[in-house]
């Protein structure tokens, strides 16, 4: 109850109408790719939030960044790994992307997903994450929202060759964190390259009361390297390649008791590797129509591949999963002050291989399976689309958009699944004043079933075993959102209000019979119709010349039906929100305390009750406080020191897989030139 009332009264204070700042600062403004090109944030209508590639380098992976943003939840089954959760809807009801490009594959399950995770950090300009369904601009999957990663390029502004660098080692206690990332840019204002590296290596994890969870432990290595070039102000071009692995990550939920259980499901569960290679080729260029064209080209290639055996078996399973990616997308923009657009075409062709193999541990000898996947099997979609921005009146701002989108799903025994759709949305700002802003939008989008719906067969997490249906069509979503938006000097705020119906869901559903060792025989079908509500808000607030203010309150309520029974919508997150204040003390000392807290989740459905990384009796509410102080120089030298969880507090982020870290103590050091 506690919780709860720290939480509405900072949502009450979120919401209150902005008063005058004694600041003179300005808040940096923003520009995003939301509407597939550079636009500034206030001009779209669409909620959309944004962190950049500082707070990204603090974390030891991508998606640690994305924990406090407002409208995402971060859900962790295991250390190496997170999921963003934007309004109740998760895995593959989120679109991710990568300057544009699709990371999401056909593996992407309707469960949280890691392969975000394997972003490299150090390539990361800023992310971006959109709230409801943008569904003109970015077709199947963007049906909760869309995360996308834009990355950093090589930037120099003299004709004389230059160079500049980056390092950034850290450390903490709660994993045993050791990490450095090292980047280094080289070039002219025409042409410039850009080389960085990364490695990281974690301990088990410590959770609140001084526990450590094992195994939990993994380590990451990344590369990257980009060339950039600006042969004219009229013309550039990139070339952007990223590497990153995880040897051997332990899926620490099957490897220890769940709630329910007094064994765990598994004696062994690692994703051996987790990898993800991408090449991305840009060439953007302004006609003398005055049309600009970008045409981007790419590839990405994810390996999932698995060890795993069951509690106290004497077989060992061996799996190799792979997705090769590849994409194509042309698109035109123009525009003025009182009309923009931007047309274009996107085509994608995935190809899905795997294998497995039993492996009997005491003689050694080699089985095959049937894999876990369709070996072979591809889903190819194109999509066409149009949207444009239109100042109608001093006051009046319209968004709207239309794509036609055709997903063609084959398997190897076959079977064709050809859904195509249109889909669109429709956007409204209105400027009570120059900076207070009525927003509005609405969308109707859906999403393609892909292999991981159609043909997954082999163990789930929540002691279940999943077998194939190649019988699912497309589920399909209604989305609209309402808000209001603040923006002045030394200020920013918003409030968002929210809701979506989304009718037929793919859901894994119980058979009623199990395996031989226990599991749960479950199979995914087109069974569930969710309603979702929610409110977000969130406050940027100069306080003073040296006293800075962030608040965020998130709260989503969901119901589902599967079937003809009604229950609460699957893994909604409670109500949740974090305050921070950042003091200034001058040029080179910052200091910074913050407050993160969550109410009680009992709010489940059967198949939460089921899982056993949810409290069959709920989820309890938790408050976490830390504070870190930075110090900087001219020189390019930072030094930050953090405490965070300060109270010890033993707690489950609600639907993760293992308690957040315990009492943290980290160390930051950053050189920049």
């Amino acid at each position: 109850m506690i919780i709860r009332r720290i939480l509405l009264a900072s949502l009450l204070a979120s919401a209150a109408p902005p008063v005058a700042s004694a600041s003179d600062d300005v808040l940096d403004e923003i520009t995003v790719l939301a509407t597939r090109r550079p636009v500034g944030i206030e001009s779209v209508s669409a909620a959309v939030a944004t962190v950049d590639g500082d707070e990204v380098a603090a974390g030891k992976i991508t998606t640690d960044a994305l924990r406090d943003l407002i409208g995402v939840n971060l859900q962790q089954t295991t250390p190496g790994q997170g999921a963003a959760i934007i309004r109740g809807l998760k895995g593959s009801a989120v679109l991710h992307l990568v300057d544009g490009m699709r990371l999401s594959n056909a593996m992407f399950r309707t469960a949280p997903t890691p392969w975000f995770a394997l972003v490299p950090a150090s390539s990361v300009e800023r992310l971006e994450v959109i709230r409801g369904t943008p569904a003109s601009l970015y077709g199947s999957e963007a049906v909760g929202g869309v995360v996308q990663s834009v990355s950093r390029l090589p930037d120099f502004d003299t004709e004389q060759i230059a160079y500049s660098g980056d390092v950034v080692a850290s450390f903490d206690t709660a994993e045993l964190q050791k990490a450095i990332r090292a980047t280094l840019d080289l070039g002219t204002r025409r042409l410039g390259s850009s080389l960085s590296a990364e490695y990281l290596q974690t301990g088990d994890r410590r959770t609140g009361g001084g526990q450590r969870i094992g195994p939990s432990a993994y380590s990451a290595k990344a590369v990257r390297a980009v060339v950039r070039g600006r042969p004219s102000d009229a013309r550039s071009w990139y070339v952007d390649l990223h590497f990153l692995e995880q040897p051997d990550t332990p899926r620490i939920d099957e490897l220890v008791p769940g709630f329910g259980q007094t064994d765990p499901s598994s004696s062994e569960f690692s994703f051996a590797p987790n990898r993800r290679v991408f090449a991305h080729v840009q060439h953007e260029f302004m006609a003398a129509s005055g049309i600009d064209w970008k045409i981007d080209a790419a590839w990405q290639q994810i390996d999932d591949d698995r060890v795993t055996r069951d509690l106290d078996a004497t077989e060992r399973r061996r799996e190799d999963n792979r997705s090769d990616l590849y994409g194509l997308t042309i698109n035109a923009s123009a525009g003025n002050e009182a009309l923009n657009w931007i047309a274009g075409v996107d085509l994608y062709h995935d190809e899905v291989r795997s294998a497995r193999v039993a492996e009997d541990i005491d003689s050694g000898s080699l089985t095959n399976l049937s894999p876990r996947f369709p070996d072979g099997s591809t889903v190819a979609q194109a999509g066409l689309f149009g949207n444009l921005q239109w100042r109608a009146a001093d006051r009046h701002h319209f968004t709207a958009g239309l794509r036609f989108s055709d997903v063609r799903i084959e398997l190897p025994d076959g079977t064709t699944i050809d859904p195509a759709r249109l889909s669109g949305d429709v956007g409204w700002i209105f400027d009570i004043s120059d900076a207070l802003h009525l927003v509005a939008n609405a969308g109707s989008g859906f999403r393609a079933p892909n292999i991981a719906d159609l043909g997954t067969l082999g163990n789930r997490p929540g002691n279940r075993f999943n077998i194939p249906n190649s019988n699912l069509s497309a589920e399909n979503v209604v989305h609209g959102d309402f808000g209001l938006r603040y923006r002045s000097e030394g200020m920013r705020f918003e409030v968002v209000l929210f809701a979506l119906r989304y009718s037929d869901r793919i859901v894994s559903v119980s058979t009623g019979d199990q395996t031989p060792d226990g599991r749960d025989i479950v199979q995914s079908v087109n069974a569930a119709a969710s309603t979702i509500r929610g409110i977000e808000a969130g406050l940027d607030f100069a306080l003073t010349g040296q006293l800075d203010l962030e608040a965020v309150v998130n709260y989503a309520r969901g119901e589902q039906k599967v079937g003809a029974a009604s229950e609460p919508a699957d893994r909604v997150p409670p109500l949740n929100g974090r305050l921070e204040l950042r003091y200034t003390l001058n040029d080179n000392w910052q200091l910074a305390t913050w407050l993160a807290a969550a109410a009680r989740q009992d709010r489940l459905s059967a198949r939460d009750v089921r899982d056993v990384r949810i409290d069959p009796d709920g989820t309890a509410g938790w408050a976490s406080v830390g504070a870190s102080v930075t110090w900087a120089n001219e020189g390019g030298w930072q030094v930050t020191l953090g405490a965070d969880n300060l109270a010890d507090k033993e707690y489950r982020t609600h639907g993760s897989g293992i308690d957040a870290p315990g009492r943290n103590f980290s160390a930051t050091f950053r050189r920049r030139w």
